[in-house]
């Protein structure tokens, strides 16, 4: 599995976290064991959140398309970094990754988030 692979039918997430998903797969990570992927942020804790770690521990990360980015209003932004403040109040980094940035490096940009670095485009607030 690469990076480079499009997501199969069965994929229910989006292409920009098929690309953070196949990247933790070849970081050496291993899904219901160092993460918790729910699309869209569905399911149970840290409701709003794609991606929750065990390892490392206390960071939680959603993949933020162009679409995304450029299409939803204030009322969405706000509400992410509503997300990123709550999380922060339980002692849990969310850090936010631009599907773009991945599309151009997606194992720098994969092991940046796992080092709880955030360089998308909210993160620079």
């Amino acid at each position: 599995m690469t990076t480079k692979d499009t997501p199969p039918p069965e994929w229910i997430g989006t292409e920009g976290e098929w690309i953070f998903f196949t990247s933790l797969i070849e970081l050496d990570y291993e899904p219901n064991k160092d993460f918790t992927y729910r699309p869209s942020g569905n399911g149970t804790g840290n409701e709003g959140v794609s991606f929750s770690f065990e390892n490392p521990p206390n960071l939680a990360v959603n993949v933020q398309s162009v679409y995304y980015t450029n299409n939803h209003g204030t009322e969405t932004r706000s509400r992410d970094i509503f997300t990123r403040e709550a999380l922060a109040g339980l002692g849990i980094t969310l850090i936010f990754v631009d599907q773009q940035d991945l599309e151009q490096d997606a194992l720098g940009i994969t092991r940046e988030a796992l080092d709880y670095k955030d360089s998308s485009r909210l993160g620079r607030r």
